[in-house]
Protein backbone atom coordinates (compact mmCIF):
# COMPACT_ATOMS: atom_id res chain seq x y z
CA UNK A 1 0.00 0.00 0.00
CA UNK A 2 1.34 3.48 -1.31
CA UNK A 3 1.86 5.72 1.89
CA UNK A 4 -0.84 8.10 2.78
CA UNK A 5 -3.27 5.85 0.73
CA UNK A 6 -6.56 5.64 2.73
CA UNK A 7 -7.48 1.82 3.45
CA UNK A 8 -11.20 1.23 2.68
CA UNK A 9 -11.15 -1.57 5.19
CA UNK A 10 -10.41 0.72 7.61
CA UNK A 11 -7.79 0.25 10.68
CA UNK A 12 -8.52 -3.36 11.28
CA UNK A 13 -6.20 -4.14 8.23
CA UNK A 14 -3.44 -2.61 10.40
CA UNK A 15 -3.94 -4.87 13.23
CA UNK A 16 -0.39 -6.90 14.03
CA UNK A 17 -1.37 -10.33 14.34
CA UNK A 18 0.59 -10.37 17.35
CA UNK A 19 -1.65 -8.50 20.05
CA UNK A 20 -0.07 -6.89 22.77
CA UNK A 21 -0.80 -2.91 23.66
CA UNK A 22 3.50 -1.87 22.58
CA UNK A 23 2.78 -4.12 19.30
CA UNK A 24 -0.87 -2.54 18.68
CA UNK A 25 0.48 0.33 19.70
CA UNK A 26 3.76 0.60 16.77
CA UNK A 27 1.45 -0.77 14.42
CA UNK A 28 -1.21 2.09 14.74
CA UNK A 29 1.73 4.68 13.73
CA UNK A 30 1.32 3.72 10.44
CA UNK A 31 -2.41 3.48 10.27
CA UNK A 32 -4.49 4.79 7.38
CA UNK A 33 -7.38 3.63 7.55
CA UNK A 34 -9.65 7.01 7.26
CA UNK A 35 -8.42 10.11 5.99
CA UNK A 36 -8.00 11.93 9.65
CA UNK A 37 -4.24 10.66 9.06
CA UNK A 38 -3.38 12.92 6.79
CA UNK A 39 -3.52 16.62 8.48
CA UNK A 40 -2.08 14.85 12.02
CA UNK A 41 0.89 15.02 13.15
CA UNK A 42 0.73 11.50 14.90
CA UNK A 43 -1.26 8.39 15.76
CA UNK A 44 -1.85 9.00 19.51
CA UNK A 45 -2.51 5.66 21.10
CA UNK A 46 -3.38 4.78 24.38
CA UNK A 47 -1.52 4.94 27.33
CA UNK A 48 -1.94 2.68 30.76
CA UNK A 49 -1.27 -0.72 32.95
CA UNK A 50 -2.09 -3.83 30.87
CA UNK A 51 -3.57 -4.77 34.19
CA UNK A 52 -5.88 -1.49 34.56
CA UNK A 53 -9.54 -2.52 35.57
CA UNK A 54 -10.76 0.62 34.24
CA UNK A 55 -10.46 1.57 30.40
CA UNK A 56 -11.63 5.36 29.75
CA UNK A 57 -12.43 6.39 26.70
CA UNK A 58 -12.78 9.47 25.32
CA UNK A 59 -13.44 11.30 21.91
CA UNK A 60 -10.02 11.62 19.91
CA UNK A 61 -6.72 13.91 21.07
CA UNK A 62 -6.72 17.31 20.81
CA UNK A 63 -4.16 19.89 19.38
CA UNK A 64 -1.62 19.12 22.66
CA UNK A 65 -2.23 15.23 22.67
CA UNK A 66 -1.31 15.65 18.71
CA UNK A 67 1.98 17.03 19.24
CA UNK A 68 2.92 15.55 22.08
CA UNK A 69 1.28 11.94 21.07
CA UNK A 70 -0.20 10.94 24.70
CA UNK A 71 -3.96 10.73 25.30
CA UNK A 72 -5.33 13.68 27.61
CA UNK A 73 -2.42 15.55 28.06
CA UNK A 74 -4.07 19.46 27.19
CA UNK A 75 -6.76 21.17 29.39
CA UNK A 76 -9.44 18.73 29.36
CA UNK A 77 -6.80 16.36 30.61
CA UNK A 78 -6.55 18.77 33.57
CA UNK A 79 -9.94 18.64 34.52
CA UNK A 80 -10.04 14.64 34.43
CA UNK A 81 -7.12 14.26 36.60
CA UNK A 82 -8.92 16.41 38.90
CA UNK A 83 -11.99 14.36 38.75
CA UNK A 84 -10.08 11.19 39.04
CA UNK A 85 -8.59 12.93 42.32
CA UNK A 86 -12.09 13.53 43.52
CA UNK A 87 -13.35 9.66 42.80
CA UNK A 88 -10.08 8.44 44.51
CA UNK A 89 -9.06 7.08 41.77
CA UNK A 90 -5.11 7.20 40.48
CA UNK A 91 -4.24 7.77 37.00
CA UNK A 92 -1.56 5.35 37.01
CA UNK A 93 -4.10 2.33 37.21
CA UNK A 94 -6.34 3.43 34.61
CA UNK A 95 -5.59 2.91 30.93
CA UNK A 96 -7.11 6.35 28.73
CA UNK A 97 -7.38 6.36 25.13
CA UNK A 98 -9.60 7.40 22.23
CA UNK A 99 -12.49 6.30 20.06
CA UNK A 100 -10.30 8.02 17.19
CA UNK A 101 -6.60 8.11 16.85
CA UNK A 102 -5.89 11.32 15.05
CA UNK A 103 -7.19 14.48 15.43
CA UNK A 104 -9.34 16.18 13.36
CA UNK A 105 -9.31 19.98 13.08
CA UNK A 106 -10.19 22.95 11.38
CA UNK A 107 -8.09 26.13 10.90
CA UNK A 108 -9.33 29.23 11.98
CA UNK A 109 -6.01 31.97 11.73
CA UNK A 110 -3.15 29.93 13.04
CA UNK A 111 -5.55 28.30 15.43
CA UNK A 112 -6.40 24.22 14.64
CA UNK A 113 -9.60 24.32 16.34
CA UNK A 114 -11.12 20.91 17.08
CA UNK A 115 -13.77 19.02 14.52
CA UNK A 116 -15.82 16.25 15.99
CA UNK A 117 -15.13 13.18 14.14
CA UNK A 118 -18.07 11.59 11.71
CA UNK A 119 -19.64 8.19 13.19
CA UNK A 120 -17.49 6.48 9.76
CA UNK A 121 -14.66 8.11 11.15
CA UNK A 122 -15.34 6.15 14.52
CA UNK A 123 -16.04 3.10 12.68
CA UNK A 124 -13.20 3.39 10.63
CA UNK A 125 -10.93 3.64 14.19
CA UNK A 126 -13.12 1.29 15.49
CA UNK A 127 -10.87 -1.99 15.53
CA UNK A 128 -7.78 -0.22 17.44
CA UNK A 129 -10.03 0.13 20.43
CA UNK A 130 -11.95 -3.13 20.01
CA UNK A 131 -8.34 -4.47 19.90
CA UNK A 132 -7.08 -2.90 23.34
CA UNK A 133 -10.09 -3.89 25.15
CA UNK A 134 -9.42 -7.47 24.10
CA UNK A 135 -5.98 -7.21 25.41
CA UNK A 136 -6.63 -5.42 28.57
CA UNK A 137 -9.92 -6.98 29.51
CA UNK A 138 -10.91 -4.69 32.12
CA UNK A 139 -13.94 -4.51 34.28
CA UNK A 140 -15.41 -1.38 33.59
CA UNK A 141 -15.53 1.13 30.30
CA UNK A 142 -16.35 4.43 30.90
CA UNK A 143 -17.18 6.05 28.09
CA UNK A 144 -16.32 10.21 28.73
CA UNK A 145 -18.85 11.69 26.15
CA UNK A 146 -21.34 11.01 23.39
CA UNK A 147 -18.78 9.92 20.85
CA UNK A 148 -16.88 7.43 23.03
CA UNK A 149 -20.87 5.92 23.82
CA UNK A 150 -21.69 5.97 20.13
CA UNK A 151 -18.44 3.94 19.32
CA UNK A 152 -19.89 0.89 21.35
CA UNK A 153 -23.56 1.56 21.28
CA UNK A 154 -24.32 3.09 17.59
CA UNK A 155 -24.84 6.84 16.82
CA UNK A 156 -28.17 7.29 18.18
CA UNK A 157 -26.78 6.87 21.41
CA UNK A 158 -27.58 9.47 24.15
CA UNK A 159 -24.91 10.32 27.00
CA UNK A 160 -28.00 11.83 29.22
CA UNK A 161 -30.49 9.40 28.90
CA UNK A 162 -27.40 6.98 30.61
CA UNK A 163 -25.98 9.03 33.99
CA UNK A 164 -26.28 6.78 36.89
CA UNK A 165 -26.72 3.69 34.94
CA UNK A 166 -24.17 0.63 34.63
CA UNK A 167 -24.97 -0.97 30.55
CA UNK A 168 -24.00 -3.27 29.21
CA UNK A 169 -22.51 -3.79 26.13
CA UNK A 170 -20.30 -5.36 23.28
CA UNK A 171 -19.28 -8.70 24.77
CA UNK A 172 -21.20 -8.40 27.82
CA UNK A 173 -18.41 -5.78 29.24
CA UNK A 174 -19.78 -3.38 32.03
CA UNK A 175 -19.79 0.34 30.67
CA UNK A 176 -20.67 3.60 32.60
CA UNK A 177 -20.85 6.85 30.46
CA UNK A 178 -20.60 10.48 31.30
CA UNK A 179 -19.44 14.08 29.99
CA UNK A 180 -16.24 14.95 28.20
CA UNK A 181 -13.93 16.65 30.42
CA UNK A 182 -14.04 19.07 27.50
CA UNK A 183 -17.81 19.64 27.89
CA UNK A 184 -16.53 21.39 31.57
CA UNK A 185 -14.42 23.69 30.04
CA UNK A 186 -17.03 25.17 27.84
CA UNK A 187 -19.48 25.52 30.88
CA UNK A 188 -19.88 29.67 31.25
CA UNK A 189 -19.80 29.71 35.34
CA UNK A 190 -17.33 27.89 37.87
CA UNK A 191 -21.05 26.78 39.17
CA UNK A 192 -21.80 24.67 36.47
CA UNK A 193 -18.08 23.58 35.87
CA UNK A 194 -17.86 21.83 39.48
CA UNK A 195 -21.01 20.35 38.53
CA UNK A 196 -20.17 19.19 35.60
CA UNK A 197 -16.61 17.70 36.87
CA UNK A 198 -18.45 16.26 40.04
CA UNK A 199 -21.03 14.55 37.43
CA UNK A 200 -17.65 13.11 35.64
CA UNK A 201 -16.47 12.04 39.63
CA UNK A 202 -19.56 10.32 40.48
CA UNK A 203 -19.08 8.30 37.36
CA UNK A 204 -15.89 6.94 38.14
CA UNK A 205 -16.82 6.19 41.40
CA UNK A 206 -19.76 4.08 40.46
CA UNK A 207 -17.54 2.10 37.89
CA UNK A 208 -15.42 1.77 41.03
CA UNK A 209 -17.74 0.35 42.82
CA UNK A 210 -18.72 -2.23 39.91
CA UNK A 211 -15.08 -3.26 39.49
CA UNK A 212 -14.87 -3.79 43.05
CA UNK A 213 -18.28 -6.25 42.99
CA UNK A 214 -16.87 -7.83 39.92
CA UNK A 215 -13.61 -8.45 41.88
CA UNK A 216 -15.52 -10.15 44.86
CA UNK A 217 -17.96 -12.11 42.81
CA UNK A 218 -14.59 -13.53 41.24
CA UNK A 219 -12.93 -14.24 44.55
CA UNK A 220 -16.39 -16.51 45.78
CA UNK A 221 -16.17 -18.16 42.38
CA UNK A 222 -12.72 -19.56 42.97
Amino acid sequence: MATGTRDERGASSFLPEHRTLPALREAARACRGCDLHARATQTVFGEGPRSARYVLVGEQPGDREDIEGAPFVGPAGAVLDRALEEAGLDRALVYVTNAVKHFKWTPRGKRRMHERPSYGEVTACSAWLEAELDVIEPRVVVCLGSTAAQAFFGASFRVTKAFGRVLRGPKDRAFVVTYHPSAVLRMRTDVERDAARHEIALALRLAMSVGDATREASARAD
